[in-house]
């Protein structure tokens, strides 16, 4: 069964960093496209960064773009997002998404047909 599994979320200050994980089962990640997601309470769901699966090229939401840094381990199946400088309106569910390099046409478009993972909660709060 593939499968993602978000974690490292938690609470933290202003300022601080953090690292998210999204571990693969079932695949290599390697093959796939990476996306994360976040919705914060009342708010439609948005792409903060990607990665693509054939050259590594990424993107970054602009309110993120400086801050946030998406990168693989191969080694652990693994994809990280590296939150830096967080701020309160980060706050939200992060998500990650997997989707086939042969399906990807544009970086970050994602649907609810590819492999999405369960979230983890991320609250910056002085």
């Amino acid at each position: 069964q593939l499968q993602v599994v978000e974690s490292g979320g938690g609470l933290v200050q202003p300022g601080d960093s953090l690292r998210l994980s999204c571990a693969a089962s079932g695949f290599f990640l390697d093959d796939y496209a990476v996306g994360w997601f976040r919705q914060a309470p009342g708010k439609e769901r948005e792409v903060v960064s990607c990665i693509s699966s054939s050259d590594d090229s990424t993107y970054h939401a602009d309110s993120v773009k400086g801050r946030f840094g998406i990168l693989r381990d191969n080694a652990r199946n693994t994809v990280y997002l590296r939150m830096n400088t967080l701020k309160p309106e980060d706050t939200g569910v992060y998500s990650c998404v997997a989707r086939h390099k042969r399906l990807v046409r544009r970086l970050c478009v994602f649907d609810r047909y590819d492999t999405w993972g369960q979230g983890t909660q991320v609250t910056v709060s002085a």
